[in-house]
């Protein structure tokens, strides 16, 4: 009987306190990126949730190279989500002996990473993805013409 080589592992933070809308704004950005390219995305972002999201991504990358054996080079981030946790609620005083409630949400976030070394079919798939950053317009500028001599002759 043939075994199939486990070639992903993840990382799970569980009740990180920070709304999941928040955390999913970050997560939209490194989802299907290797593991370079997030580190660098996840550094240079303004949010409060990269930090948290950095801490996990680095335990995935950490838990690919124990259980499996795999470089960092070879790592992707096949699947990220946020669910949201639990909400602690607490009461705040206010004037006259009143008080007001405080919501303070919770998120759940996993990162799964996988070693495209190990695994043929996303190893094809993923050199076959187009690149992000392609010009979009073939349109000659007015640079491009007046170099070329069609927009204006240079006598």
């Amino acid at each position: 009987m043939l075994k199939k080589k486990k070639t992903e592992v993840y990382a799970l933070g569980e009740h990180i306190s920070m709304s999941a809308d928040k955390a999913r704004r970050v997560i939209d950005q490194i989802r299907g990126r290797s593991y370079e390219e997030t580190l660098m995305i996840l550094e240079l972002m303004p949010y409060r949730a990269c930090y948290a999201i950095l801490k996990l991504v680095y335990s995935a990358a950490a838990n690919a190279s124990y259980n499996l054996g795999s470089s960092e080079t070879n790592l992707v981030i096949s699947k990220a989500e946020v669910n949201e946790g639990t909400i602690v609620k607490k009461l705040k005083p206010r004037a006259r002996g009143r008080s007001f409630p405080i919501k303070r949400s919770t998120c759940h976030i996993t990162i799964v990473m996988k070693d495209i070394s190990l695994d043929d079919e996303y190893g094809e798939m993923y050199s076959l993805k187009k690149t992000r950053w392609k010009k979009k317009s073939t349109a000659m500028t007015y640079r491009d013409m007046y170099n070329s001599g069609g927009l204006w002759d240079k006598k």
